[in-house]
């Protein structure tokens, strides 16, 4: 899938995910500033996303602070300024509980928010990586505008608050969600991987003013709904503002195709795919042991098939499992430079291939849209069923 989803949870787990994932997936060192870090690891501050940014007095790009994460994601869901908050009643004269109350966002949570992963699929992030700098920027612009549209689909159509004896009752946030996105430019095995990060809080208010939390079970549910949507939109924008045409590929014999850019040869997605082969080997030995699995009396535990749900947590242990030392922190323009003298090395076509790629997948699809330029097709929006929700 071009989308991932794990949980985000106050204490050891958030602390990890400030070590690695807002740097670059490189390790933080100790005593170093978030913006030191990133710009160390080579990558671009956090930018703030979402419509219920201004319920918090943030604005849409933002750059995110590690007071704000610390508040928001590590310390059980607060206000991203809590701090302040509580600094200002406290100058006031106010009670310390009255202060660290009115930095609370509803009641303290264990779980504080989602890291959804979008990543554009092999062939795009490819001229992302090997194409010029006008190719580039056309590509990261399309990658934040489909973020950016799954998300508010996420907000109009998937996230629901549950409250009340049981979760009986179910809204929309009214004012929608907030959320963190990082920009991430490599994979561990040091190949070109554009991919962002987007925490999104579970911290929704509802219609009554008061806030509660996202049920978590529906955003999972919906996972592979909001892969597809992303999917489909990254691969008709940019189709359509490279003049380019998509293709089907198998990547796994007996299941669906996925659209890839025509005219990118394969070989350049085997360039990149030596950590895909080694994630892939351990999956089919994690969903073997799955399949297979049995209880103290020796009935299955699980079943004999996996879902697609099942799949991708074991897809996601699976990377865990066989996940790298990160290489050393390099520039963009560097790991450009160092992406395609890599590709020249490994392709039998060596430099003319790689200097003319884009050129080669108009020209494939031209010859796909024989009479006329291709054009892309307006991207579909998958219809989930989410719980019923009150008015």
């Amino acid at each position: 899938m071009t989308m991932d989803i794990a949980l985000i949870t106050a204490g050891q787990m958030y602390r990890y995910h400030l070590r690695q994932t807002v740097v670059g997936d490189g390790r933080r060192p100790a005593r170093t500033s978030l913006v030191k870090a990133q710009e160390e690891a080579g990558v671009p501050v956090g930018r703030w996303m979402g419509r219920g940014l201004a319920a918090l007095g943030l604005a849409v790009g933002d750059v995110v602070t590690e007071a704000q994460l610390r508040n928001l994601f590590g310390e059980r869901g607060r206000h991203p300024h809590a701090d302040l908050i509580e600094a200002d009643l406290l100058a006031e004269g106010k009670s310390p509980k009255a202060a660290w109350k009115a930095g609370a966002l509803g009641r303290r949570v264990k779980v504080t928010g989602f890291d959804l992963v979008f990543r554009p699929q092999p062939t795009i992030y490819l001229l992302w990586a090997l194409g010029d700098d006008e190719t580039r920027r056309v590509i990261e612009a399309t990658h934040e505008r489909a973020i950016q549209r799954v998300l508010e689909w996420i907000e109009d159509q998937v996230a629901v608050i549950r409250f009340g004896k049981d979760g009986v009752y179910q809204v929309r946030p009214s004012g929608s969600l907030v959320a963190a996105r990082f920009r991430h430019y490599e994979a561990r095995s040091g190949m070109p991987l554009l991919h962002d990060h987007l925490w999104l809080s579970v911290k929704g208010q509802r219609l009554d003013g008061k806030w509660g939390s996202v049920h978590s079970e529906v955003m999972f549910e919906n996972t592979v709904a909001a892969s597809a949507l992303y999917s489909e939109i990254v691969m008709a924008e940019v189709c359509e503002a490279l003049g380019l045409a998509s293709e089907p590929r198998t990547v796994t014999p007996g299941r669906r195709p996925v659209m890839e850019v025509a005219g990118v040869p394969h070989e350049l997605i085997r360039w990149t795919s030596r950590r895909s082969a080694q994630i892939a080997a351990c999956l089919t030995d994690l969903e073997r042991e799955y399949v297979t699995a049995t209880d103290d009396d020796g009935n299955l535990k699980f079943g004999p098939e996996v879902s697609e749900r099942t799949r991708a947590k074991l897809n996601r242990i699976a990377a865990l499992k066989t996940r790298p030392a990160k290489p050393r922190p390099r520039s963009l323009t560097q790991l450009r430079q160092d992406w395609r003298d890599s590709a020249r090395a490994f392709l039998a076509a060596g430099a003319d291939l790689i200097d003319s790629l884009l050129e080669r997948a108009r020209a494939a699809a031209a010859a796909s849209w024989p009479g006329s330029p291709p054009s892309s097709t307006s991207a579909w929006r998958p219809s989930p069923s989410p719980p019923p929700c009150s008015s």
